[in-house]
């Protein structure tokens, strides 16, 4: 069955001198401050597009890389990721970075970074930002 998660954003005035309030609906958690100069500055407590989208993916890549690893017959004790997420004022989204530290019994550095590979290429958020370079680096805690 699918599913189909909202939010919204109530935006007042201009790019550069405006403001707006992301709120996440369907789970309910909150609103949150984002303006311009939180996205192409400092985020001095706001948040940006590209902050939720590093969220959406270091969480779905980590859903993915923990799925990959249980059918492989290795689960995974603890996986912890991060993704930063480059944006250049004029050009966009210029790319992804995924770093991810994982610990997993009974696999070698190799078997993880290929585990590793496939979830970077295979989970939903990467497939749906496609057209964004994504790169990855991988170890073994």
């Amino acid at each position: 069955m699918a599913t189909v998660r909202h939010a919204h954003t109530v935006w007042k005035g201009n790019l550069t001198e405006g403001k707006g309030v992301v709120t996440l609906d369907s789970s309910g958690i909150g609103s949150y401050d984002v303006s311009w100069p939180s996205r192409a500055e400092q985020a001095n407590g706001k948040t940006s597009p590209e902050e939720l989208i590093a969220a959406a993916h270091s969480s779905c890549f980590s859903m993915a890389l923990s799925h990959g690893l249980t059918g492989a017959g290795t689960p995974p004790t603890r996986l912890e990721t991060k993704a930063d997420v480059t944006f250049q004022p004029g050009t966009g989204i210029t790319g992804i970075h995924l770093t991810v530290v994982g610990e997993v019994p009974g696999l070698d550095e190799s078997a993880f970074v290929a585990a590793a590979e496939d979830a970077k290429a295979n989970c939903p958020v990467s497939q749906a930002l496609s057209g964004t370079t994504i790169t990855l680096s991988a170890s073994l805690g």
